[in-house]
């Protein structure tokens, strides 16, 4: 957004310093080369990656990628004049300068804003959570590495040592030590890591099992270049402040990608919030009616990496429906108890509150979730916070994603699947099958399944 607005300055500029203010009024090229700009540094923005590793850039190389976007822009820009037939109108000495004013405004621009982030951005604002994994021999190097950058993206949680014993080495400058494979890895199952860096010396076998089992709790791994060890077909090499690694992960996702999704859970929560305004003139009166209290239900529910979060419903049950939970545990359909799901449930309100659940009309408040970011259109579904605490290892790699208002499994059947494990299954090859494609299908697939009444209860 920086860039976009530093741009259209760039071209104003470029565009006053040749005609100064009146002629712009009057040229609908000029103004239609200003929103096309917007376009193209969007689009140039995604395609070519210009904002990956932003933060870990130098001068030198800042100038380098500010001097490729502007120009690439600029190319466009021309490209666009051309297939309108307009470019014999437009002022040579502006494309020109365009390019020039560009460079220097954006190269100030984004050296401005980093230098702000790291004076003002919390110690743990925004970035990931990563645990730094090594031997005695070098774990204060890979300490040095990740705290010497002060734009890093990562908030280091901890210190895990392979090789040392049991409290050898409580703590290392603030940062908790966890000595042994056992600790470590406790640490990581008991706290939420997002991603765990594995710099192993050449002289220590590799921890194959704790990276095994890290990548089932969903935590990404990154594993130091010379001792890759990963049957993960969802690897990419990349930096860690300054360290080669092999990065593995259930999928890799790329900045585009979760650009776009973002950018369609917005609208879609636009639409889905208009849409709720109207239902909720029409339930709410009954809701009250036939159950007095609260018109919506809210609860915490458990999100993407065990991050804690407000879920919110149209309420479709009587307003002791969790105290009477207990008692009806019997009657689960799953069977395990990871979930609850009961055939003819005592607790909904009659009439309003089956009526709502059968057409997913309790979920629409949950756009307000998903345009707030707590949630996805697409996703995995969201536990409650007992549900989560009876989650075994493997469980905890459906959390791996942000989660949606509906996902592979409610379209695959909803309440008719029983089997927590296929739920678990079904989540899974969803977050590792992943792209924005796949979304589309699923939301498409979800009004009919809603249309159909399918698995509802």
């Amino acid at each position: 957004m920086l860039d976009l607005i530093l741009l259209e300055l760039s071209y104003l500029l470029a565009h006053w310093l040749y005609h100064g203010t009146a002629y712009y009024r009057e040229a609908p090229l000029y103004r239609n080369v200003f929103f096309a700009i917007a376009a193209i540094d969007l689009v140039v923005g995604l395609m070519m990656g210009s904002y990956k590793g932003i933060l870990r850039r130098g001068y030198w190389l800042e100038t380098k990628a500010v001097a490729k976007h502007a120009i690439i822009v600029t190319v466009c820009v021309i490209a666009y004049l051309f297939a309108m037939k307009e470019s014999s109108n437009y002022s040579r000495v502006v494309i020109f300068a365009f390019p020039i004013i560009s460079i220097c405004v954006l190269y100030i621009g984004r050296i401005l804003l980093k230098k702000w982030l790291s004076k003002h951005r919390g110690p743990a604002s925004g970035k990931r959570a990563i645990l730094l994994i090594g031997g005695k021999k070098n774990y204060r190097e890979i300490v040095e590495a990740f705290t010497s950058n002060p734009y890093s993206e990562f908030h280091v949680m901890g210190i895990g040592i392979i090789d040392a014993k049991e409290n050898e080495i409580p703590n290392y400058h603030g940062f908790p030590v966890f000595c042994g494979e056992g600790a470590i890895e406790d640490f990581a199952q008991l706290n939420w890591v997002d991603e765990a860096l594995f710099s192993i010396p050449t002289e220590l076998a590799l921890p194959d099992k704790m990276i095994k089992n890290f990548g089932i709790m969903g935590i990404t791994i990154h594993i130091k270049l010379a001792r890759v060890a990963d049957d993960s077909s969802n690897q990419i090499v990349e930096k860690l402040e300054g360290y080669t690694v092999l990065s593995t992960s259930i999928n890799m996702v790329s900045a585009g990608q979760l650009i776009f999704k973002r950018t369609m859970d917005i609208c879609g929560g636009l639409v889905g919030m208009l849409l709720t305004g109207i239902i909720f003139i029409f339930v709410a009166p009954i809701i009250y009616i036939k159950s007095p209290g609260p018109i919506f239900f809210k609860q915490v529910r458990i999100g993407k990496n065990g991050k804690k979060f407000n879920i919110y419903k149209f309420r479709s049950m009587y307003m002791d429906a969790e105290e009477r939970k207990k008692e009806l545990m019997a009657q689960n359909d799953i069977k395990d108890g990871m979930m609850f799901k009961m055939d003819n449930d005592p607790r909904i309100i009659k009439g309003i509150g089956n009526f709502i659940r059968d057409y997913s009309l309790d979920e629409f408040p949950q756009f307000w979730n998903v345009l707030i970011g707590d949630m996805s259109l697409v996703g995995t579904r969201p536990p409650t916070v007992d549900e989560w605490e009876k989650y075994e290892m493997h469980h905890r790699s459906r959390l791996a994603f942000k989660p949606g208002l509906t996902g592979m499994w409610q379209v695959s059947g909803r309440s008719n699947i029983t089997d927590f494990e296929e739920v678990v299954r079904l989540d899974t090859e969803y977050i590792k099958k992943w792209s924005p494609g796949l979304d589309i299908m699923i939301l498409f697939k979800t009004v009919a399944v809603v249309l159909g009444k399918v698995g509802s209860k």
